[in-house]
């Protein structure tokens, strides 16, 4: 698998934060850009919790200037899950047991083995850039002791599947997976990638948690919609839900 062309690519050895270098380095940013690390020291997930990615896991973001409005820049998370899903099959040789958890995990035999954060930069004046920040769990999954409770319990490629591939390796396919599924995006638009999300999807047609803030609201996972909220049917009609944390 070659690197694909239009890319730009940054390894470090150590930062605090790969989505962090991405905020530093949008203002000199030529094209779309993969920064890797090989060591964050204070990394973060969604909500500002901590992310916690021991070494030899993949720390990654994809720096990039969008040119759509605010909500269509969002659906991109979508576009890194099916990406993530790709790139764990081309390592893997299989599709057993990976599935995509909205709104933007993807799970291994049932367990988080990887995770998106996509930060906005600019937004008063429009998306200036997108930071997409990824973290895989190749060798090593966080401690549980770290989790939020109720969380999905984490996995690693490595233990899971016997697989053993390095993060720039990872990052190889995981950039050509992107860009195959970004052009699709660009082109086609969100219908295409919305439905391939849905064919890989966690738990559809079961029953669901999906908490925000104080707000919990329990139904069945029906679908996504066209503009990438979860939809549940609950006792009260369905429900459209633009964020959450969802649990099983």
């Amino acid at each position: 698998m070659s690197w694909p062309e239009g890319y730009d690519l940054r390894v470090l050895d150590e930062v605090d934060s790969t989505n962090a270098e991405a905020a530093r380095l949008a203002i000199s940013l030529a094209g779309p850009t993969w920064i890797l690390a090989r060591r964050q020291t204070a990394a973060r997930g969604r909500r500002g919790r901590a992310w916690i990615n021991p070494e030899g896991n993949l720390a990654a973001t994809l720096l990039m200037r969008p040119t759509e409005t605010p909500d269509i820049v969002a659906l991109r998370s979508f576009v890194a899950a099916l990406a993530l899903h790709e790139a764990l099959v081309m390592a893997t040789g299989r599709t057993a047991g990976l599935t995509l958890k909205w709104p933007n995990d993807v799970l291994l035999n049932g367990g988080k083995v990887a995770g998106i954060l996509l930060e906005s930069l600019g937004v008063r004046q429009g998306v200036q850039h997108l930071a997409i920040g990824i973290g895989v769990n190749l060798l090593h999954p966080p401690e549980c002791a770290a989790l939020e409770p109720g969380a999905v319990s984490p996995v690693a490629l490595m233990s899971a599947t016997g697989v053993a591939v390095t993060p720039e390796e990872f990052l190889t396919l995981l950039a050509a997976a992107y860009a195959k599924v970004e052009t699709l995006f660009v082109t086609q638009g969100f219908a295409p990638v919305r439905q391939a999300w849905l064919l890989r999807a966690a738990r559809l047609g079961e029953t669901i948690t999906a908490r925000a803030g104080g707000t919990e609201t329990v139904g069945t996972f029906e679908t996504v919609d066209a503009a990438g909220n979860l939809v549940l049917a609950t006792g009260a009609g369905r429900a459209h839900i633009p964020a959450a944390d969802v649990f099983f």
